[in-house]
């Protein structure tokens, strides 16, 4: 059984920088170091998107549809990621949690 403080822990590893507060802070290293590396998977997911965007933001339209679409995508992956943190479930982001594993 999980704890209050593990899923919360779990939920904050989805907030940027904060991907390793599950590492060093959770009673369950396992679910940490699972929500640890998905939070540092999204992050990095967020720096490549952030850098493209920026990029195609000066090809008029096109860049603004991109940018929102991205950003729409981004935002979903950020409550999945919540969700799955502060629930207990050990699941995947779609698309990009299941592509690599960073934390051994």
């Amino acid at each position: 059984m999980l704890s209050t403080k593990d899923k919360v822990l779990a939920a904050l590893a989805y907030c940027g920088i904060l991907f390793f507060l599950p590492l060093v802070a959770s009673d369950n290293l396992q679910y940490g170091k699972y929500h640890a590396n998905q939070g540092l998977i999204f992050l990095l997911f967020c720096v490549v998107t952030n850098v493209a965007t920026w990029i195609v933001r000066f090809i008029p339209f096109i860049g603004w549809i991109v940018s929102t679409v991205i950003g729409i995508i981004t935002f979903i992956l950020f409550v999945i990621g919540l969700i799955n943190g502060a629930s207990g479930k050990m699941q995947p982001l779609p698309v990009i949690g299941s592509m690599f594993t960073l934390l051994q």
